[in-house]
């Protein structure tokens, strides 16, 4: 019977730590990132790479985005040359891993992210061959009702 009750108390200590720390630690499959691209967009393979440097595993599907776009709910208006699911959340276009973070640590009610277009100076449209030029862009939160609000602007 003690046997039990101290392995009892000690499940019980775990899962309060485990509790704990689940709040400001971010799971596995918040870090890893699905993303649909053409398989010869150079853009789209930096942006990757922008993802990677700051710890999030990236699976590429080199398959196109025009589908999945539409089956996780981006409209049109607000595509770019890649699409991404990270977290639960879309991810559209050359979206800063800084606001995908927020995005995974505020966790709002909505279907992601977008960065409609190719923004020069985003990530991934960032190299050498464009110089120092960096267009002004924002990043849009896409709501569940498909409106959208300034999530983070650039300029």
């Amino acid at each position: 019977m003690m046997n039990v009750t101290i392995k009892y108390r000690v499940w019980l200590a775990g899962l309060f730590l485990s509790s704990m720390l689940g709040t400001n630690v971010a799971t596995a499959s918040e870090l890893s990132a699905e993303v649909w691209k053409d398989p010869n967009c150079g853009c789209c393979n930096e942006w990757v790479q922008h993802l990677e440097e700051v710890g999030i595993q990236v699976r590429t599907s080199n398959t196109g985005n025009t589908g999945i776009r539409e089956r996780l709910g981006i409209a049109k208006q607000f595509g770019s040359c890649h699409t991404a699911r990270i977290g639960g959340y879309a991810i559209e276009g050359h979206v800063p891993a800084a606001d995908i973070k927020r995005l995974l640590k505020e966790k709002p009610e909505a279907i992601g992210l977008a960065v409609p277009g190719m923004p020069i100076g985003s990530p991934g449209m960032d190299g050498p061959l464009y110089g120092d030029r960096k267009d002004p862009y924002d990043v849009l939160l896409i709501h569940v009702d498909g409106s959208t609000s300034v999530y983070q602007a650039y300029r």
